[in-house]
């Protein structure tokens, strides 16, 4: 129910966002009388405002076409390596580049905006990296015939790709993935799996929750899984794929993340205004890049959302030592031939300090000449992947990680 409600708001506020759209075509014609006024540029400003809000962001596009290595530029095609119900594997190919550099495979996080969110982040890596990035599909676009998706079902999907890309693989997870990839990683080494990462660099993830408690971690642990299942779980309408599938709804996840820095984003949208009466176009198309990816979700398995709630946040599995997955314990102790490095920042409001470095105390089977560990001052959760910081201060260190142990 809640769901439909939602697709009504939207159908009924579509006419609104036509007519918005239509004024700031009208109010931006540079030839038109009244594109002239005094007050045009201030009615322009409100117009687009309003159809920002109200319209829906699609996914957005990779838009990495050019890499520029060692001063010459390589294009850039992007290839479906493989295809699963809920992830497609893509590989981003540099084109006509000769040498051999080292694969590193991208997990990106399931957590409510798309892969794209680390474009950055694979856009830095493909100067010295052969990258490969998992790519997770809306779960509204995925027919229930498909089954539900399940955490253990993401730990198997990791798995089949890092055995597809081979040994020499090196393993990136960022923020969510960090759990389920040292999962699949430890049971990989207990089984005495041939093909297992090179590395695994884990980036401002949740491996135990309970040092330096933020308030996401509060909200979850603050309510029985039942409160999470009965409001925020909710069943995709007729007019997508997975028609019937339980979801917990991109819409849903949006609004928390909107209320997390509620004024932050009021500024943010005030400031926009301002930039476009102003007529600061740099700052202006700042904004909407920004706000075009950040605004842009998909739906999750509601299986894969609760079991996540449950074993990473309320019964704290991983380092407890009592998760176990179809019907193995995972031991990340019998890890003993991947460096392990993990990064955090000082300002992280999602994954608090100390909470990604618990890695190390679980996998005491690495020696400590193959562990590294940074903590980026002045850096909050985003700012370990993707901006200036991460170009420029922490890339560098992970590169140097990965080669090391290549």
């Amino acid at each position: 129910m809640l769901y439909a409600l939602h697709e009504l708001q939207h159908d009924i506020l579509a006419p609104f966002q036509a007519i918005a759209s239509a004024n700031l075509s009208m109010l931006t014609q540079p030839y038109m009388p009244w594109a002239q006024l005094p007050i045009a540029r201030n009615l322009a400003a409100a117009n687009e405002l309003v159809t920002r809000l109200i319209r829906r962001y699609e996914k957005p596009q990779w838009a990495i076409d050019m890499v520029e290595i060692d001063g010459e530029p390589f294009d850039v095609t992007v290839d479906v390596d493989a295809t699963k119900p809920f992830c497609h594997l893509l590989h981003f190919r540099r084109e006509g580049l000769k040498r051999r550099d080292p694969k590193v495979l991208v997990v990106a996080p399931l957590s409510g905006h798309h892969a794209t969110l680390l474009r950055d982040t694979v856009r830095t890596l493909l100067r010295d990296h052969d990258v490969w990035v998992t790519d997770w599909v809306d779960a509204r676009k995925v027919p229930t015939g498909d089954g539900p998706f399940h955490l253990d079902d993401y730990i198997g999907y990791v798995q089949q790709f890092i055995r597809q890309l081979g040994p020499a693989v090196h393993v990136i997870s960022v923020c969510q993935p960090t759990v389920p990839v040292l999962a699949a990683i430890s049971l990989m080494a207990a089984n005495g799996d041939k093909v297992v990462p090179r590395t695994m660099t884990m980036m401002g993830g949740p491996i135990d929750t309970r040092r330096s408690p933020t308030s996401v971690n509060n909200f979850a642990t603050g309510r029985p899984l039942a409160w999470f299942e009965s409001r925020v779980i909710s069943r995709v309408p007729a007019r997508y794929p997975g028609f019937g599938r339980r979801v917990y709804p991109g819409f849903l996840q949006h609004l928390s993340f909107i209320l997390m820095n509620a004024d932050r984003h009021i500024e943010a949208h005030r400031e926009f205004f301002n930039h476009l009466v102003e007529g600061d176009g740099e700052s202006a198309e700042a904004h909407r890049r920004f706000y075009d990816e950040y605004n842009a979700v998909l739906d999750m398995d509601a299986a894969y959302y609760l079991d996540t709630l449950r074993v990473v946040f309320k019964d704290h599995a991983l380092p407890n030592g009592t998760w176990d997955v179809r019907g193995q314990r995972v031991q990340p102790a019998a890890i003993t031939k991947t460096a392990l490095m993990t990064v955090e920042g000082e300002l992280d409001d999602i994954s608090g300090v100390g909470q990604t470095q618990a890695a190390h105390d679980l996998c005491s089977g690495i020696p400590s000449g193959r562990r590294a560990h940074l903590l980026m001052e002045g850096v909050g959760h985003y700012g370990i992947f993707s901006g200036r910081r991460w170009r420029e201060r922490i890339y560098p260190q992970v590169r140097d990680f990965i080669h090391q142990h290549s």
